[in-house]
């Protein structure tokens, strides 16, 4: 039978040593880490730079997966040290409340029995003949109970409460012992069931499974950790004011804050790049381990996504391309990631892409939105090493096809892009805080949806953190009727529109209506293509059909300036500069369906022109080559 945990115990605890021993799961911690950072960092890469064999290549894979196991052992670890050091936070408070009620009952001439009962000395006065009051003793009442048991109690009615005036006080200290000693015990209990749950399974083989249960050892911390940890957390704040709060905590807290949020920590903007990436590195495995344990298509979808991505970091480093960071990483909504290829903090150049339409955490996102970060980095860094190139899916883009016509509203509105505009500008705010550069070039890059979500951005209060140049890609519109709007003076806002892109054609608003007859442009061809309900629906599927039809030209008319979200930005109007891309492929007729020029921006295989110049803007170069406006 377990012991009941007494108010003499909770007294007499050194909760020292419980911090002695956290510390010490600490140092396991530590040691890990650092024998995995040795294992990727030196072994690794000295062993791929050096040696081309079946023998070597059997070697990597084992370091490989050595370092998996040191990694899943300074996560359990440093699970651990901070259950330990919450249960000595927890208990800590809980004596300091016993020790002032003791304190007070030994001032006032009280006993306090081993049972937790308070006798107190006679005091007041009888009315009748002037002698003092007798004494008595009274047992605690736990927290909710309107009375304890005192004189006369009986079952639901009030009791006969004795007439020395130090009957109160004593009651009050027996209650407030009780209590201390009740919350010390289910404190006790918790974290007992905690600790219980952190323990691996004999013959450890680190795998999936292993890391579905890592995942829920993490919950679990959590789950008792938030007020010891969770609540010093600056998520209210600015992101220069979390960068000084990183900043002034002992290695120690860093090592805990790491342990059991790492998804708090990576996501936070403000935390220096590389501490981020630690951070999402170990939270990607929880969060796989986590999707692995869950059947919905959602999870699997992300999950895709998320194994992608670890094989990529995982990979051999490919001569040319920066190191790759991995900036932020979770599953809620439609999934988040955010993907550097060079340290955002210590170079000089730095963009950050948001994708639009369709986007999502999966395979897709990590297989083609991630290597349009990588071309670009690796073209920047063509015309200047110190440049770091980001995807951000940092919000919820619109997700087509939709299985109802009332889902397109995503694309159709501004909800999304309004929301995505205000994150953005939180993460640009934290990139201008982390980097360490004077006066860093900063480039903001939109791509379909996403070049309405920048323009959004972009006429916010203040404009886009520290945005130097923007870069609108087969753009709807941004909202702004002339690149003046964007903050950044309409010389540094540059467009690419491809002539065969049929999102940079979409019709206005108001046209809307005609469109669903499918009598814009190519009239009934675009009807036809808006009913095959491709990856824009209607809208785009009319748009399409103008393009076939060759009749989406456009004049120099206001009328005729307009598209779906406001000004086209590679209408002279909008005052842009427009560089020169690829007409790129005509919808279906060059058999690669209905939008494959608008995937082709970054592309230097199929566009090498169009990538060329937004890494030559990236770099904070001028010399582009230009294409006239529509």
């Amino acid at each position: 039978m377990t012991a009941v945990l007494t108010w003499q115990q909770l007294r007499d605890l050194k909760y020292a040593e419980l911090q002695d021993a956290a510390d010490g799961w600490a140092e396991v911690s530590n040691r890990a880490d650092a024998a995995r950072d040795k294992v990727s960092n030196e072994m690794t890469n000295t062993l791929t730079e050096s040696q081309k064999s079946e023998a070597a290549s059997a070697a990597l894979s084992r370091l490989k997966r050595l370092d998996r196991n040191f990694e899943y052992l300074y996560t359990e670890c440093g699970l651990i040290r901070t259950t330990l050091n919450s249960l000595a936070f927890e208990l800590s408070g809980s004596q300091t409340r016993l020790k002032r009620a003791l304190e007070e009952a030994a001032n006032l001439k009280f006993t306090v029995h081993q049972d937790g009962s308070v006798s107190y000395p006679a005091g007041g006065e009888n009315l009748a003949d002037g002698t003092p009051l007798p004494g008595g003793s009274t047992t605690g009442s736990p927290v909710g109970t309107p009375y304890g048991p005192t004189l006369g109690a009986t079952s639901g009615a009030p009791p006969l409460t004795p007439p020395n005036p130090k009957h109160a006080k004593a009651q009050d200290i027996a209650d407030r012992i009780l209590n201390a000693v009740n919350e010390a015990r289910e404190t006790d209990r918790r974290f007992s069931e905690t600790l219980a749950k952190l323990k691996a399974a004999p013959g450890l083989t680190v795998d999936t499974k292993t890391w579905t249960d890592a995942a829920a050892d993490a919950a679990a911390v959590r789950g008792v950790a938030d007020d010891y940890l969770r609540g010093a957390i600056p998520q209210d704040k600015s992101p220069a004011e979390r960068g000084a709060w990183w900043a002034g905590l002992t290695e120690e807290q860093r090592q805990e804050y790491l342990a059991v949020y790492p998804d708090v920590i990576g996501s936070l903007d403000g935390i220096p790049a590389e501490t981020r990436d630690t951070a999402n590195r170990d939270n990607l495995q929880l969060l796989i381990g986590k999707l692995e344990g869950q059947n919905s298509e959602k999870a699997q979808t992300q999950l895709d996504g998320l194994k992608s991505i670890d094989q990529q970091l995982r990979a051999d480093p490919a001569d040319g391309v920066p190191p790759m960071y991995l900036l932020g990483i979770g599953d809620q909504g439609n999934g988040r990631a955010i993907v550097s290829f060079g340290n955002p903090d210590t170079s000089r150049n730095v963009s950050a892409y948001v994708p639009g339409l369709g986007t999502a955490l999966d395979e897709s996102f990590a297989t083609n939105d991630v290597k349009r970060a990588r071309d670009t980095a690796v073209g920047a860094a063509e015309y200047d090493e110190s440049s770091a190139a980001i995807v951000w899916l940092g919000y919820d883009a619109p997700q087509l096809p939709a299985e109802k016509l009332a889902d397109n509203a995503g694309v159709m509105f501004d909800h999304d892009a309004k929301a995505g505009a205000r994150a953005y500008n939180e993460f640009m705010a934290g990139i201008s805080a982390t980097n360490q550069n004077a006066d860093p070039h900063i480039t903001a890059i939109g791509h379909s949806y996403g070049s309405f979500t920048v323009g959004q951005a972009a006429q916010r209060n203040g404009g886009i953190p520290g945005a130097d140049d923007i870069v609108l890609l087969g753009s709807p519109g941004t909202g702004a009727e002339s690149a003046k709007d964007l903050g950044v003076g309409k010389g540094h806002v540059y467009v690419g529109a491809a002539e065969n892109d049929p999102v940079t054609m979409m019709p206005t608003k108001d046209e809307s209506s005609a469109l669903g007859a499918g009598v814009v442009g190519g009239g009934s061809v675009g009807g036809s293509l808006g009913l095959v309900g491709g990856p824009f629906g209607g809208l785009a599927g009319a748009a399409v059909g103008g393009v076939l039809g060759g009749i989406a030209g456009y004049n120099s008319s206001e009328e005729e300036s307009q598209i779906w979200f406001g000004a086209d930005p590679a209408h002279a109007d909008f005052g842009a500069t427009r560089f020169k891309v690829d007409d790129g492929p005509r919808p279906f007729v060059d058999g690669e369906g209905p939008t494959p020029a608008h995937s082709n921006y970054f592309n230097p295989e199929k566009d090498p022109e169009s990538a060329d110049n937004i890494a030559k803007i990236v770099a904070g170069r001028d010399d582009l080559t230009i294409q006239e406006h529509r």
